[in-house]
């Protein structure tokens, strides 16, 4: 069954052309879809009221997409998503479980807020058993400079979460309370780094303009039956991070 096709929602920036930000934010909506979301978007007139702009601003968003080929408009059908519209291919990075649990660790953490929620968006292929999810929301600080290094969003299981102690979460990442405080046995965690913008929330919470770069990490970790126990997504500042990878040819 197609479900109907949803973009997400945008806090406009006065600073910046509407036009564009309108377009940045449906072109995530379109590149992040689930795969069995409808190919047709919605009127321009639906859109303009949904973003909160004139139909003449989502005309110019919805053309800037045309031509970057994201979309195809025409008259009286309609517009549609390219079905070929996809993000480019992720880096992808492999590794020992310690290894990602040092990476994350060292930096003083804040938790924001945690709380039970619906599955939804890009969650649902993760989790197609479950009802809702805990999500834990936590910024990330530089230890000697106090400046916000990056924010994590980690949606887990609600049986699991059900043991997890906040205390433990400004200590260790969420990899490590999950197998030394919680008894999951993790049998592999799947990484994926890209390139995106900085949505409203993570260019307030990290400190940096709206629509500057940053590096988005997706880790999805999977216990030793196969199921996904969480889902981590950290947004890191373009300016405070970076990662190598080293092949070894043996």
């Amino acid at each position: 069954m197609t479900s109907s096709f949803a973009p997400d929602s945008l806090v406009l920036n006065r600073k910046l052309p509407l036009w564009y930000q309108v377009s940045q934010s449906l072109r995530a909506s379109i590149l992040g879809r689930t795969p069995d979301a409808s190919l047709r978007l919605p009127t321009e007139e639906q859109l303009a009221a949904h973003y909160g702009v004139s139909v003449l601003t989502m005309r110019q968003a919805l053309k800037e997409l045309e031509e970057e080929g994201l979309i195809t408009r025409h008259r009286r059908r309609g517009t549609f998503i390219e079905p070929a519209a996809r993000r480019g291919a992720p880096v992808r990075l492999l590794g020992s479980i310690d290894a990602i649990v040092a990476q994350q660790s060292g930096e003083p953490t804040t938790v924001l807020g945690h709380g039970p929620g619906p599955v939804s968006g890009e969650l649902t292929e993760y989790f197609p058993d479950c009802a809702s999810v805990v999500t834990y929301r936590r910024l990330r600080r530089d230890g000697k400079t106090g400046e916000p290094t990056n924010w994590a969003e980690n949606a887990v299981r609600p049986e699991l979460a059900a043991s997890i102690e906040l205390s433990d979460l400004e200590r260790w990442p969420m990899t490590k309370v999950l197998r030394d405080a919680v008894g999951v046995r993790i049998s592999r965690i799947t990484d994926t780094v890209e390139a995106r913008l900085a949505d409203p929330a993570t260019a307030d919470l990290l400190q940096v303009p709206l629509l500057s770069p940053i590096l988005h990490y997706t880790g999805v970790t999977y216990d030793e039956t196969g199921r996904v126990v969480d889902v981590a997504r950290i947004r890191y500042r373009g300016d405070r991070f970076s990662f190598s990878v080293t092949v070894e040819a043996r």
